[in-house]
């Protein structure tokens, strides 16, 4: 619509200058013109911004992802990055540390209770040493 709109404002003031001879006209709306560029761009700035910086999801997603990953054994989330790729869908890439590593289906499957959630990418790393809480599957071997 900017775009549109400088463009009308160039026309006229063509037009103004060739038939009054307003030669003045041609300078004055390229200045309006680039006023509302600029209107436009802040506003396209503030909101793509939360998009770019990891801010379009709110703090309950993300605690709620947390909170699933986190009560599954002894997995710790590390790194955790929701962002909106549409219209009511979030993608995630969570990466998570844990004694007790499963395939990143098995964690994928814990977050179907979130909504919104399209496209979800898990990173699974092995923590090694001594676990922090016993498997609930009954296994002690730390890996």
């Amino acid at each position: 619509m900017a775009d549109a709109l400088t463009s009308v404002f160039a026309i006229v003031a063509l037009l103004a200058g060739k038939l009054l001879a307003w030669n003045w006209l041609d300078p004055v709306m390229g200045l309006v013109g680039a006023a509302l560029i600029t209107r436009w761009a802040f506003g396209l700035l503030q909101d793509t911004s939360s998009v770019l910086l990891d801010g379009a999801s709110d703090r309950q997603t993300k605690a709620a992802v947390i909170s699933a990953i986190e009560t599954d054994s002894d997995s710790r989330v590390v790194d955790l990055h929701v962002w909106s790729v549409g219209q009511d869908h979030l993608a995630a890439i969570i990466s998570l540390v844990t004694h007790y590593p499963k395939a990143p289906e098995h964690y994928k499957k814990l977050l179907t209770n979130i909504g919104h959630l399209s496209h979800v990418v898990v990173e699974v790393n092995p923590c090694h040493g001594q676990p922090c809480l016993p498997s609930l599957s009954g296994s002690n071997t730390a890996t």
